[in-house]
């Protein structure tokens, strides 16, 4: 039943995918820019997040508008204007041509955190790829997945592309997705660890989301009242769903007093010992595991679950909850999924690389890490020593994964390299979904010179 489910599905894909990989340069982009629009559109744009709030309970609805339609826009910026049809690549000094192809059928395993705007992120950039696409939703989140699967269909219908090309899974379970990836010929996942590790078993080449965690510090030398607003911004937004979101911060220790109170009056609430300790009881009931009832809910919704009093109940935005020491296990450190901010001060410049390495060990290496500084010493000595693939200076975390003021490609896909054991240590784009035929011609022949590659080991070895 399932793997006749399956096949189905792949067998449609492939053969809408056939036709598509023909297409010329100009009709790909009319196909993605209908397709785009279509999920750019206000009305689409704020009923999915609508109905992805109403489905997962994670979030709010006007931050799942706000990400979804900056996620397309982005989107579409960046895949606009690329060439990913014929010859992409030509150096006649070497007699090299590359031609861009097509992978064939992508399956993505689409997490429950914003739903729509993960699946629209992800179709955009395969179909300008000439690729097909079959969505495996998280079941927290298939109806959102599916109804987004639909308007894409709309559009595809719209300009005489076939539908096929791009789907959603009719089933769920474990097994159907283990099926799909499979038979896909290429996985993209993101989601739980168990999603992942099964992308990487299924013997499909797979590209993968990391574990973030974001960790930053605010070291003297930054303005105070920036940094708070970013940090209280990123971890809020969307009641921190994001694994983008600034999770754990260290702050020099002579402004941490400073930048707690400019982190009140942006609506953070400064949990004392004795709240810091039942907040821990209500997220992590059996210590490890975190508790799925609060996860993506309000600062005031967790609050009450954890029997803490809010000064503030309408503008408490998040919960930030001192943490004494990094070297020590605590879930607090670990990745929350929640407007919660761990906060941690220190002495030394030394001891803040320190404790964000420990955090990374204990917890996931290879996702983000941030500094707010004015010393851009610091920002290189960070990124020297961090096992992470972004860094991100004077800005919140949230927007390493894309954001038109930096210069980050979107993507709902944040790679996290070898370090968070993915496939890649890069915002995952178009240029992910590619494969690519080298034409070589032959060229005037140029013999290396041995002195020149070998240097003083050629005379002391002998020839």
């Amino acid at each position: 039943m399932v793997a006749e489910a399956v096949g189905r599905a792949v067998e449609r894909a492939r053969a809408a995918q056939a036709e598509a990989a023909l297409w010329s340069q100009r009709r790909v982009d009319e196909v993605v820019a209908a397709v785009g629009w279509q999920c750019y559109r206000e009305d689409n744009a704020r009923r999915l997040a609508e109905l992805a709030y109403r489905e997962t309970g994670f979030g709010n609805p006007e931050d799942l508008f706000r990400l979804h339609r900056k996620r397309v826009l982005g989107t579409m910026r960046d895949v606009h204007g690329a060439t990913t049809v014929g010859v992409v690549e030509d150096v006649p000094e070497l007699g090299l041509r590359r031609l861009a192809k097509p992978l064939g059928v992508i399956a993505v395993a689409s997490p429950a955190t914003a739903p729509c705007s993960g699946v629209a992120g992800n179709v955009i950039p395969m179909l300008k790829t000439r690729n097909a696409v079959i969505v495996s939703p998280n079941p927290r989140a298939r109806r959102s997945a599916a109804e987004t699967v639909r308007l894409v269909r709309v559009a595809l219908d719209g300009v005489g592309a076939p539908v096929d090309l791009v789907q959603c899974l009719e089933i769920g379970g474990r097994e159907a997705v283990t099926a799909l990836m499979s038979a896909a010929d290429t996985v993209v996942a993101a989601g739980g660890a168990g999603t992942v590790r099964r992308a990487y078993e299924s013997g499909t080449p797979a590209i993968s989301a990391g574990v973030g965690n974001a960790t930053v510090i605010v070291d003297e030398t930054a303005d105070l009242a920036a940094a708070a607003e970013r940090i209280a911004v990123g971890t809020s937004f969307n009641h921190g769903t994001s694994c983008s979101s600034e999770s754990n911060v260290f702050v020099e220790e002579t402004v941490a007093g400073q930048f707690l109170a400019e982190l009140a009056r942006r609506g953070g609430h400064l949990c004392d010992a004795a709240e810091a300790d039942r907040l821990r009881r209500a997220l992590w009931p059996d210590g490890t595991s975190l508790n799925r009832e609060l996860v993506g809910r309000s600062a005031v919704v967790i609050a009450a679950g954890a029997g803490i009093q809010l000064s503030d109940v309408d503008g408490t935005a998040v919960l930030v909850v001192p943490v004494a020491d990094a070297h020590r296990p605590d879930p607090l450190l670990t990745e929350k999924l929640t407007p919660v901010l761990a906060v941690l001060t220190y002495r030394g410049f030394e001891a803040a690389v320190a404790g964000v390495m420990a955090v990374l060990d204990r917890n996931g290496r290879g996702h983000s890490c941030g500094i707010h500084t004015s010393r851009q010493d610091r920002v290189l000595a960070l990124a020297e020593r961090m096992p992470v693939a972004r860094v991100m200076v004077n800005q919140t975390t949230l927007s390493n994964s894309g954001s038109f003021d930096n210069g980050m490609a979107f993507t709902p896909t944040v790679a996290s390299g070898s370090w968070g054991g993915c496939s890649q240590s890069e915002n995952v784009t178009w240029r992910h979904f590619l494969n690519h035929t080298v034409v070589s011609r032959p060229i005037r022949s140029v013999t290396p010179d041995e002195a020149t590659l070998f240097g003083p080991h050629r005379d002391v070895r002998g020839r």
